[in-house]
């Protein structure tokens, strides 16, 4: 099972839109990531992500440019402060390919939960619109595949 974690793009500030919704740069960087994703083969048939208008609207255009009919699945337990317990035994549960969008600490966590067995130690520094993967192997250890940020990407011309 490969399991992507990605961090929602960037929002506007609260001053702004109590709502927080994506900025131009949030929603660009999140199309670079996912036409990134399509490029190189990837897709998902299920999309995770928290009630947060910012990661609703990442997971939208990751979903639209991946695969437009995977399932989009608002969770109630992926907020930034949420426990991981829930969403880490229903992780534990599957054995197809999933992607999480969401927030930190929650995705932080998360990734130390699986990876280290223990979610106070960080193992992966999150950026906006970044994605990691990662993959359970044989014995049911989880493992980092890679680790993307939008600045690693070109612009699309």
């Amino acid at each position: 099972m490969k399991l992507y974690l990605v961090q929602h793009g960037e929002a506007t500030t609260e001053e702004i839109n109590k709502e927080k919704p994506l900025t131009k740069k949030g929603i660009s960087d999140v199309n670079k990531i996912a036409t990134f994703l399509r490029d190189a083969g990837i897709s998902v048939n299920s999309i995770f992500h928290s009630t947060k208008l910012r990661a609703k609207e990442s997971a939208k255009i990751l979903a639209d440019i991946l695969n437009p009919e995977c399932q989009v699945i608002e969770k109630n337990s992926l907020s930034p402060n949420d426990s991981v317990e829930n969403i880490y035994a229903e992780i534990l549960e599957r054995a197809d390919d999933l992607m999480i969008v969401g927030h930190l600490p929650f995705l932080s966590k998360l990734a130390s939960k699986l990876i280290l067995d223990s979610e106070d130690k960080s193992i992966i520094r999150f950026r906006q619109g970044g994605i990691a993967r990662l993959e359970r192997n044989d014995t049911g250890s989880w493992e980092i595949d890679w680790f993307i940020t939008p600045d690693l990407l070109r612009e699309e011309s």
